[in-house]
């Protein structure tokens, strides 16, 4: 396995997990017997990636796993991912798989962006709507667009749309940045910092600056000529992101169709 790290994304709130969260960090609510952390830390040290970072915020006390490095953010109330990734910037270098904290994905699916070549690399589920038309009565509700070109990398990412027709996949929270793809990132984060205190967040001009989501990064970098390679999957993986979610796959476990969508 190529020598790589993980950054976990994972200080949120989960107040629509709420009353799981109640007293629990989103990423520490239990799925198929263990946390959602959980599952990630065995994938990643499966695949031999044993330099994991977890950015954590919200009841970071009750993470508490052995052999994995801490970036806390204190300030997780009023930011967002692309904040909390810089807070570990200084994992940032050689190769870097970063990761959303309430995913949950198949190891074989991580094997195939650790050998993906391209420096910036973005898993996206082209079967996405399966799942989605289960986990909500409009799919539309809640799916972002992600167009590619013929060449599968990836041309719009992240906006609300109204057809179906605009979404060729949906990015799960998972990505991978290699040479100089992970230099651009920092170079252009720093460049979008210094922009956004003098006039409009350039990232998402309704938030601040701290609060952007990972996609109005990702949007931008693209609309700076960066070059997204898509890393196309078809399911073996899960968000944890409501209470609903939470219901819906337990059913589905019980039923013995999880494995459908992912396999435990």
């Amino acid at each position: 396995m190529i020598n790589c790290k993980a950054i976990i994304l994972a200080g949120g709130q989960g107040k629509r997990l709420r009353p799981l969260t109640n007293n629990n960090p989103k990423c520490m609510v239990k799925i198929f017997d263990r946390s959602i952390l959980e599952h990630q830390i065995n994938c990643f040290r499966e695949c031999g990636i044993n330099d994991i970072t977890v950015v954590t915020g919200y009841r970071s006390e009750k993470i508490k796993f052995k052999n994995i490095n801490y970036v806390k953010n204190k300030n997780y109330k009023k930011t967002n991912m692309v904040y909390g990734l810089f807070l570990a910037k200084e994992k940032l270098n050689g190769i870097v798989i970063i990761s959303y904290g309430d995913i949950v994905y198949e190891k074989k699916i991580l094997k195939r962006l650790v050998r993906e070549k391209n420096d910036i690399s973005i898993t996206v589920d082209r079967n996405w709507k399966k799942l989605w038309e289960l986990r909500f009565d409009n799919p539309l509700s809640d799916a972002e667009s992600l167009r590619l070109d013929k060449n599968g990398f990836i041309t719009d990412i992240g906006r609300k749309v109204e057809k179906i027709e605009d979404i060729q996949g949906q990015y799960i929270g998972l990505m991978k940045f290699q040479n100089a793809g992970l230099e651009l990132l920092k170079s252009w984060y720093e460049k979008f910092g210094l922009e956004s205190r003098s006039k409009n967040n350039v990232l998402n001009s309704k938030l601040s600056f701290e609060s952007s989501f990972m996609t109005d990064l990702l949007q931008t970098l693209i609309k700076q000529g960066c070059k997204l390679k898509s890393v196309t999957i078809s399911g073996g993986w899960l968000e944890i992101d409501t209470l609903k979610d939470y219901k819906l796959y337990h059913k589905l476990s019980l039923e013995g169709k999880i494995s459908q969508f992912f396999k435990i």
